[in-house]
């Protein structure tokens, strides 16, 4: 599939797909996401592109208790020094 002229495509100038990851960021920010545009947008591409959107969402969860986990054993690292 062609994500040509989708909103995540992000081709040169096209305006409606801006317009569309800005709503969808404004949403995300309501909804306290913390997710920026440039990841959304890649989001809605994958979607478009057929990824299971609760899949995907999963994965980002995954990934920020990850990233938590590995701050606080960082944080923790250098408190022993």
């Amino acid at each position: 599939m062609s994500s040509r002229g989708t909103p995540a495509a992000g081709g040169g100038g096209n305006s409606a797909a801006r317009q569309v990851i800005d709503i969808l960021h404004e949403i995300s920010t309501l909804l306290n996401t913390k997710l920026d545009r440039t990841t959304l947008s890649l989001c809605v591409s994958l979607i478009e592109n057929g990824v299971n959107p609760e899949a995907l969402a999963a994965v980002i969860k995954e990934l920020r208790k990850e990233s938590e986990r590995l701050q606080e054993e960082d944080d923790n690292d250098d408190d022993e020094d």
